[in-house]
């Protein structure tokens, strides 16, 4: 009997094993949303880590959370650090492109409560006297995030958390 729950436990896990092993290799999260402000004032807002704490939905999560900027104030080579409870963990992000006023590229890297490397582009466009603002994240999914990905959709879990931060960008660029 003892044999038999042991051999029928082995092929579910090797089941499991094989259907966590054929998830998607990569992810991609993107929201949109228009906003009635010039593209200017829009990227400003975004490649300067300082005005994060204005509109990063994250930012709101841990009050108390450490944070240092370094390398340039603002643009390429500006740098974001932050460390704090759980929900916000440890991480840092740096700005590897910018386009005045068309766009912002960025590297993520989650050290806690997991690793993650992650590429984030905000794209900004002028649109029907507004700006169009594009907010995306590509990434890999390891075995972890693969296995993860069969309980929880990283689109469903990230794009809320866009969804309000670029809600609280609109609003702050639209004063």
């Amino acid at each position: 009997m003892l044999k038999k729950i042991l051999i029928g436990l082995g092929i579910v896990l090797i089941a499991l094993g094989v259907l966590i092993a054929t998830r998607p290799e990569t992810f991609h999260v993107e929201r949109t949303t228009t906003v009635k402000a010039p593209p200017e004032k829009v990227f400003a807002l975004i490649q300067d880590f300082h005005n994060w704490a204005n509109w990063s939905p994250w930012e709101k999560l841990d009050p108390q959370m450490k944070k240092v900027f370094s390398g340039a104030a603002s643009g390429v080579g500006a740098s974001y650090a932050w460390e704090g409870k759980n929900d916000v963990g440890k991480g840092n992000m740096i700005i590897t492109a910018t386009s005045a006023p068309g766009s912002v590229k960025l590297k993520l890297e989650f050290l806690e409560p997991f690793k993650a490397s992650n590429d984030v582009a905000f794209t900004i466009a002028a649109k029907d006297g507004g700006t169009q603002v594009t907010w995306a994240m590509d990434g890999r999914n390891n075995f972890f995030s693969k296995a993860f990905s069969l309980v929880a959709d990283m689109d469903k879990l990230v794009g809320k958390d866009f969804e309000e931060g670029l809600a609280n960008l609109k609003a702050l660029a639209e004063k």
